[in-house]
């Protein structure tokens, strides 16, 4: 990561972040080292989801969002570590973006795939993990011709996966009283709109400020 321009989270002030992004900061740990472990979360969160498809224990739910926490948690970290920790890099940036490219449609997809109370979840993932790109996609685009930085929602990464990690605890309910995850569809629907919204938001903003400077 190369520049102070981040995403704005209210969590970069919490006292015991703050104690460990120090404690990571003084080690043989690099942020792009953390970047690229936010991938490896986010493949753990994936296969519970796609074991769940084979097998409905609703503990795999619960361990898909201890997953997606760490994922977040690892995204949080690789930025205090490269400015707070003064270990930014040249090519932070790309560690910093190309994860989440990855990490997003990688959980999302999956997500599509356990669904089992319709027969086209997989089809419902993909579109959702291709809006999730889109979201950023446009963010940087926007950025390279000018507007400003925009990381608006209404479904930004941590909105995502917040709407994921909620659904997932309450589909361990679900699943155990009724063996159905509709709660999941739910959110994978939530998220596939939203996310189309965050898409034409964030354009139109852009827009706006382009033809008016």
């Amino acid at each position: 990561m190369t520049n102070n321009i981040r995403r704005p989270l209210k969590t970069r002030g919490v006292g015991l972040f703050k104690v460990i992004a120090k404690y990571l900061s003084e080690r043989k740990i690099t942020p792009n080292q953390i970047s690229i472990a936010s991938v490896l979360f986010s493949f753990l969160s994936a296969y519970c989801f796609l074991a769940f498809s084979l097998k409905s224990n609703w503990w795999l739910m619960l361990l898909a969002a201890f997953f997606i926490q760490l994922r977040l948690l690892c995204n949080l970290f690789d930025g205090m570590v490269a400015i707070e920790g003064g270990k930014s890099t040249k090519s932070g940036e790309l560690f910093n973006d190309i994860p989440d490219r990855i990490a997003d449609p990688l959980i999302l997809v999956a997500v599509g795939y356990s669904i089992n109370v319709i027969n086209f979840g997989a089809e419902i993932g993909w579109c959702a993990g291709l809006f999730a790109i889109m979201t950023a996609y446009i963010r940087t685009l926007c950025a390279s011709i000018g507007a400003p930085i925009n990381f608006q929602g209404p479904m930004a990464k941590q909105h995502r996966m917040a709407v994921l990690t909620i659904a997932c605890l309450l589909a361990c309910i679900e699943i155990y009283i009724w063996n159905s995850n509709y709660i999941m569809l739910l959110s994978l629907v939530l998220i596939l709109f939203g996310s189309i919204i965050t898409c034409i938001r964030r354009a139109v903003s852009a827009y706006v400020f382009l033809e008016r400077s």
